[in-house]
């Protein structure tokens, strides 16, 4: 059996201490700030990210260049024999694209896998990929079960204020101003590709249950006799604390289930600003 290395980038929530821990290897996602290029949780920590965005900097993401993908790829295989690139969902970015062209150099060795995932559940595809690599599955083999369920998963975020959708064009100002008004709660999904509006209530308590509740209609519904190989996950750009609270009532209306945690990854956070929770579901890799 041949060494499998697995990368991955860091839209999924593992960081680059965590990544050595695991013997996984994270791309930084790069984001241009002011003009200036600055790459995530290398030289911008998520404080400094969260500043900048509360102070209107003009911030706009990127990918990870070609040659800095290929650099990573070419000192991998002085040492592996393969590689699985896991990147955030095709629909979201352009990197996944872009690795699967630079792959077609590497003669099969280099396999990337378009799962549609991102945050916590980009993060168990690349758990998922470490325990298909200990059965000694191929890279390839490795890519195709975890493509075959790209669609198994599901995020839901709500937001802490509509400045962050405004400013990205997903909502129109006036929608924005009278949403601030009547305290109106976005809760947005992300299954597979894009990231798109599921509900609008009143209030952060309307906004979880409405969130709870769409995660009890994925487990019954579209994972129904998949409960054993269902994990939750719980995302954010609140507060530790904050987050902790949802946690523990995520656990509590969903018992028996293990949760994924991370801070919010900041391609998405861009976009919804501080103070988001995000609630997910997704299967994992069949327990042998």
């Amino acid at each position: 059996m041949g060494k499998i290395a697995v990368v991955t980038d860091s839209n999924s929530g593992i960081t680059q201490e965590k990544g050595k821990e695991l013997g996984i290897h994270v791309l930084p996602m790069p984001f241009f700030i002011n003009g200036e290029v600055y790459l995530e949780d290398i030289t911008l920590t998520q404080e400094e990210f969260y500043k900048k965005l509360e102070d209107d900097s003009e911030i706009s993401t990127s990918q990870p260049t070609p040659g800095d993908v290929m650099d990573l790829w070419d000192q991998l295989l002085d040492e592996y024999d393969e590689i699985v690139h896991i990147p955030m969902s095709s629909g979201l970015s352009g990197s996944c694209q872009t690795a699967m062209n630079l792959a077609l150099d590497y003669d099969g060795k280099v396999q990337v896998v378009n799962n549609q995932r991102i945050s916590v559940t980009q993060e168990q595809s690349v758990y998922d990929a470490l325990t298909l690599v200990e059965r000694g599955k191929s890279a390839s083999e490795i890519r195709e079960i975890l493509e075959n369920e790209k669609f198994e998963s599901s995020i839901y975020i709500t937001v802490d204020n509509l400045r962050y959708l405004k400013k990205g064009g997903r909502i129109t100002p006036a929608a924005a101003a009278l949403g601030t008004v009547l305290n109106l709660k976005p809760v947005l999904q992300i299954q597979g590709e894009k990231l798109d509006a599921y509900a609008k209530v009143r209030g952060i308590k309307a906004a979880k249950r409405a969130m709870f509740k769409a995660i009890e209609t994925d487990l019954s519904e579209r994972f129904a006799g998949k409960e054993d190989q269902m994990r939750l996950g719980i995302s954010y750009s609140c507060s530790k604390e904050e987050a902790q609270v949802w946690k523990e009532e995520l656990c509590a209306k969903f018992p028996g289930y293990d949760v994924l945690e991370a801070p919010l990854s900041l391609s998405v956070a861009c976009h919804v600003g501080p103070g988001a929770v995000a609630v997910t579901c997704m299967k994992k890799v069949d327990e042998v």
